[in-house]
């Protein structure tokens, strides 16, 4: 861990720990506070990409936030090849700001999504789709495996990597609002909301008290059905100005497309606070459901609308899990799903940009990184950052064997599956074991596309706090 007292750096006003890297410029922002990119200068990883989250202070002025600490925690325990790497924490000691340095990833979903809706016209091929939700799934399988709920899933937080070792690969990110779950001493809703309002659940619009890590897989099926669609699935209007978790606009577009559930299929529905307290706008009104197949272009009878359809249960305690989801059908006809999304060869491939990087932006006091310009964010040091390369290179598809995938060990995934997921509690605290990271999975030969492209996705597109993030 690295300090900003600047000791042994007389030729330089940068802190000690800045001067080994290259800072190019932005490349995110939000209320977290700012994400910039970097190389490393020297040793083996010279040249290496970094992407370097510097947080804000806390609101009470008093150092580093407790999210931030909470994030360092997790992320320190945890390796896995879905989940964003940290490679290191930096402190300033002037003023105790933090800084967390990740392995860079060049793309995000919410960019990939914008970028076939507004710019190419055109569905995700399906290839690619397969790809993103199953490394996706199986990321936040090893997450739950090991008791912990990301709690905050949306594209923007769905990094892809760029050129390189680890070329298409995808990584969850943001771990700000994760956190261990099994047995809580409190119920979890004394945590304050959790999820940007398109992926949350109904059990947390409806102000459940206790709920597990079915959330995160709702979230994973809005994801799905944006990746399908080109637009959010369930688009509601937040109310910002209470931090109460019931907003009615974002029920009312779920209940629109999903239909009205009921106590039959929902049987502990009866017993959520505002599910009891709103009968005028939640009870009494009932609603006919087009039809889920039909706003997402499947068929009803297709193995990716039965997948999407298992995790948008109502019921989180039905709602598939990530564990029985990789082994569903979907993943397992043509065309199979592979390390690389990006993999060339495909029907409907596309070359996705670079990020631009905001290299006007101050950081740690500094002057002005380069002159005010944008430049795009890969090769950019090796071509004097004036270098934009897309993904017409893509290496060939590497696929992935679909029996004994990387899974975590039995005994971590026994508890989850038995009590975790249905909310029943008990089952085995897997926190003694050793966390592990997947093994790396086996070639299987890819066979010939054959697709059916969706219809296009509708337009309008305004996305509540999409920030780009990383951790």
């Amino acid at each position: 861990m690295g300090d900003g007292s600047g000791r042994g750096s007389g030729k330089s006003s940068k802190p000690e720990w800045l001067q080994q890297y290259d800072l190019l410029g932005k490349i995110g922002e939000g209320t977290y506070g700012l994400v910039f990119l970097a190389r490393i200068k020297s040793n083996a990883n010279r040249g290496k990409s970094i992407a370097i989250k510097k947080f804000k202070l806390s609101k009470d002025g008093d150092g580093v936030s407790p999210t931030a600490i909470r994030e360092i925690m997790l992320l320190r325990e945890i390796s896995h090849e879905n989940v964003v790497l940290l490679v290191n924490v930096h402190i300033n000691l002037v003023d105790m700001s933090l800084y967390l340095a990740f392995d860079y990833a060049e793309h995000d979903l919410y960019e990939i999504i914008r970028h076939h809706r507004d710019k190419v016209n055109q569905p995700i091929n399906q290839y690619t789709v397969k790809s993103l939700l199953w490394q996706l799934l199986n990321g936040l399988n090893y997450l739950h495996s090991n008791w912990i709920m990301h709690r905050d899933l949306k594209p923007s937080n769905i990094l892809v990597m760029g050129d390189g070792d680890e070329q298409g690969v995808v990584k969850i990110a943001d771990f700000g609002l994760a956190r261990i779950y099994q047995a809580p001493l409190k119920p979890l809703s004394d945590n304050g909301v959790v999820v940007t309002i398109w992926y949350r659940s109904p059990e947390l619009l409806l102000g459940t008290k206790h709920y597990t890590s079915a959330v995160d897989m709702w979230a994973v099926g809005c994801i799905f059905a944006e990746l399908l669609t080109l637009k959010p699935l369930f688009q509601g209007a937040e109310v910002k100005a209470t931090q109460n978790p019931f907003q009615l606009d974002q029920l009312d577009k779920i209940f629109k497309v999903l239909g009205h559930p009921t106590p039959e299929k929902w049987p502990t529905l009866v017993n959520l606070p505002h599910w009891q307290s709103d009968v005028q706008h939640i009870q009494g009104r009932k609603y006919e459901s087009p039809g889920l197949y039909n706003v997402v272009h499947l068929s009803p009878k297709s193995p990716a609308y039965d997948l999407l359809s298992k995790m948008l249960e109502f019921d989180p305690r039905k709602r598939i899990t990530a564990a029985q989801a990789l082994e569903h059908e979907y993943f397992r006809v043509e065309p199979l799903p592979g390390i690389n999304v990006f993999a060339t060869g495909q029907p409907g491939a596309v070359n996705y940009p670079t990020r631009p990087v905001d290299t006007t932006a101050d950081f740690e006091g500094t002057t002005l990184l380069q002159p005010s310009q944008l430049v795009n964010s890969g090769n950019a040091v090796a071509n004097n950052m004036a270098g934009s390369h897309g993904m017409a290179n893509r290496s060939a598809s590497r696929p992935m064997h679909m029996v004994g995938m990387p899974r975590m060990p039995t005994q971590a995934m026994g508890p989850y599956n038995m009590a975790s997921q249905a909310g029943m509690g008990g089952g085995t605290n897997p926190g003694g074991l050793p966390l592990q990271r997947g093994v790396a999975p086996q070639s299987h030969q890819q066979q010939q596309l054959r697709r059916k492209d969706p219809g296009p996705g509708p337009t309008g597109y305004n996305p509540p706090q999409q920030k780009r993030r990383y951790g």
